[in-house]
């Protein structure tokens, strides 16, 4: 089942309090960023975010789940979006432990 609209926009709606958060459409679900830093996905109305070192020790009692069928990364998931408090500590800690996004390289395009 593919996330809401609404359910997408109530997510960035109240992660934006935190700081800079993105999303990008997939295949009807969506990927999430934070600082142009993959976090996580939003997917089945859920967030779920990567597994992290951080994550997994601030929200240590958190389900975790799979974003989709055959997929092989247990995602944690965020049962309470608005407790901003500790989204911020753990998406501020997680950012600190994911690798820099990869820089867009142009092609040239040349006429043959």
């Amino acid at each position: 089942m593919a996330s809401s609209r609404e359910f997408h926009d109530y997510v960035v709606y109240s992660l934006q309090r935190i700081g800079e958060i993105s999303t990008k459409r997939m295949m009807g679900e969506y990927c999430i960023y934070y600082k142009d830093k993959l976090i996580g996905n939003i997917c089945d109305n859920t967030l779920l975010l990567k597994p992290t070192e951080a994550v997994l020790r601030l929200m240590p009692d958190a389900e975790r789940t799979y974003p989709y069928e055959g997929s092989k990364t247990l995602m944690v998931v965020v049962e309470d979006v608005e407790n901003i408090e500790l989204i911020e500590s753990v998406l501020n800690a997680m950012y600190e432990e994911l690798p820099e996004p990869k820089k867009k390289v142009k092609k040239n395009k040349t006429d043959k």
